[in-house]
């Protein structure tokens, strides 16, 4: 039986980028908020020199990533096949605890594109319906770039993003991303300090006819105090970054940028290794969760409004577990909860080495001190007899890898023995890397269900995933691969390797990317999506889902920044028009 707390005025699943946004925007409100994370709780306090450079811990043992032997996915390629249980990340490591994946995320902090709010109108428009593959489900986004700007914006003078603008107000400015949508102003942090292998990298593409730019990083690259009054640090380029927490609060986390600023409100409570197993419905809206503790008990937290504000996995299978909303079935092409689902390849993938010397330092670092192009992402290029839709960011890394996760060789060196040493020894310090990510549409087979088997550590049955390669990824995959090594022999490369997507997906291959996004998409229509524009649940009003779990199908942009411009959406449509009058927003 479970104790019945008192009743408060939100609950949020999720205490990441998602969830400690709108803990705070509506604690700020005034409204009484808890933040339930079925993870632990991390402040920033708790990590410190020298634990915080334990590449083994971090890097190998993905110490902040969700325990496999908790909570985990059963996958397959085909629905015609059995899924089985993922016993290791693979290609799928995601977060668990306060922060999620923004507490070790890498920091690159994109907007969408105005074409990727537009893409299956667009694509029609230019080169008719038949582009687009006969069994891709995407669909258009319900809201507008212009709409989500305002948005963007406070998220990024919320995380201090530094980087250089391209396009404020519609004027083109240099050393920015010509092709981006408007901007309201500039960042609020100049770009971080380029690395000598961004310079190769900017020349070589510029001398290509392409526009290089600084990637925004979510890395402040001077001391910097945000509109919430909270200060964060400058980055010390240390190469512990990704898949690490930050030493000195000089990457924008929930726990550095959002957090402090929803306790000091008394607004806001906390409560981690908080597993809610359920929504409790009744009619039209929601009236509680159910959550297990760390020792097992069981709590009901009643709440006016409930927000799933976890990770795509997460959000996806809690609605599916609690009956709210139509299941997807691929069979039949009816229902919306699961459907959608994308992944974000980090393909092509462009490893280079230099026999002269080059020394490209590769121990220094920050998770966003990248440069890029975008003059092949989305629809920046003609794609008339190309035979795809949609392109990719293309750019230069200087992350910081350390040795125990990075050991370059060229092409044909032994995989192991004396000469794999000498080959590592050498070329450690003279390589680089060129890593593009690219759009993926949706498509019919690709899809989240419950998984009739399996069940995780709580009893409840795991979340399936049904996924594979779309042909138009593939096509666009191979075309950009020959970009990449374009780039790397105009940069002077004396051994390049290039990969790009095979013929499958393959569950065993660490490809990378952890961006997962659809289940839960966003729509103007309530039988092909799960929630409205303002991610309001069509089947329970007082219940919002945000998260990439609401994108129709992914970006070649990582989906961060678009995240938390969709935090304050719905914080916003909250505030103005739901606490006035609950109910359909929509």
């Amino acid at each position: 039986m479970a104790t019945r707390l008192k009743p408060v005025d939100v609950v949020t699943v999720g205490v990441g980028w998602a969830g400690s946004i709108l803990g705070k925007e509506l604690a700020q409100a005034g409204l009484k908020v808890v933040g339930l994370e079925r993870g632990d709780n991390r402040t920033q306090a708790d990590f410190a020199l020298p634990q915080t450079h334990d590449q083994y811990k971090y890097d190998r043992q993905l110490e902040l990533f969700e325990q496999t032997s908790r909570s985990t996915l059963t996958f397959r390629n085909d629905y015609r096949e059995v899924a089985r249980p993922m016993r290791r990340h693979g290609p799928f490591p995601w977060g668990q605890g306060v922060g999620g994946a923004g507490f070790h995320w890498a920091g690159w902090t994109w907007r969408h594109h105005p074409w990727d709010f537009k893409t299956k109108k667009m694509t029609t428009e230019r080169y008719g319906a038949n582009a687009i593959p006969a069994d891709a489900t995407i669909q258009d986004w319900p809201m507008t770039y212009e709409e989500l700007e305002p948005s963007y914006d406070k998220f990024e003078y919320t995380c201090g993003i530094s980087g250089t603008a391209g396009n404020i107000q519609g004027t083109i400015r240099p050393g920015g991303n010509p092709f981006e949508g408007a901007r309201t102003r500039d960042f609020p942090n100049p770009p971080l300090t380029r690395s000598y292998v961004e310079t190769l990298f900017t020349k070589a593409a510029t001398d290509l006819g392409y526009h290089p730019f600084p990637v925004p990083a979510a890395q402040m690259s001077r001391p910097y105090t945000n509109p919430d009054g909270i200060t964060m640090g400058a980055c010390l380029y240390c190469g512990y970054c990704m898949n690490y927490p930050c030493e000195v609060a000089a990457k924008a986390t929930p726990q550095t940028a959002v957090l402090p600023a929803a306790f000091k409100t008394g607004n806001y409570e906390l409560r981690s290794h908080a597993a809610v197993q359920r929504i409790n419905v009744s009619g039209n809206r929601a009236t509680s969760v159910t959550y297990v503790d760390a020792h097992g008990r069981e709590f009901e937290q009643p709440a006016d409004i409930i927000l799933l504000t976890a990770f795509t996995w997460s959000n996806t299978h809690l609605l599916l577990l609690s009956g709210l909303g139509k299941p997807y079935d691929p069979a039949t092409g009816t229902g919306v909860v699961g459907k959608n689902y994308a992944w974000h390849a980090g393909l092509p993938y462009v490893p280079m080495q230099f026999d002269k010397e080059v020394i490209t330092n590769p121990f220094m670092g920050a998770g966003a001190l990248c440069t890029s192009i975008a003059d092949l992402q989305g629809d920046n290029f003609d794609h008339a007899g190309l035979g795809f839709v949609g392109g990719a960011i293309i750019q230069i890394l200087a992350m910081g890898w350390g040795p125990l996760t990075f050991q370059p060789t060229p092409p044909g060196t032994p995989t192991w023995g004396s000469a794999w040493k000498k080959s590592v020894a050498y070329y450690y310090n003279r390589s680089a890397q060129i890593v593009g990510l690219h759009d993926h549409l949706s498509y019919r087979g690709n899809y989240l269900s419950l998984d009739p088997t399996y069940r995780d550590y709580w009893g409840n049955p795991l979340l399936r995933l049904t996924y594979d390669f779309g042909p138009n990824e593939r096509k666009l995959s191979q075309y950009l691969t020959g970009i990449g090594e374009k780039v790397a022999r105009a940069m002077g490369a004396s051994h390049y390797g290039s990969y790009g997507l095979g013929e499958h997906f393959d569950a065993g291959v660490p490809y990378g990317i952890i961006h997962q996004v659809g289940g839960a998409m966003t729509g103007s229509d309530p039988t092909k999506s799960v929630v409205n524009r303002y991610l309001q649940s069509w089947d329970a009003h007082n219940v919002f889902v945000v998260g990439a779990s609401a994108f129709p199908q992914i970006s070649s942009f990582n989906p961060t920044g678009t995240v938390g411009a969709l935090a304050y959406w719905t914080a916003g449509a909250i505030k103005d028009r739901y606490l006035r009058k609950p109910g359909p927003l929509v």
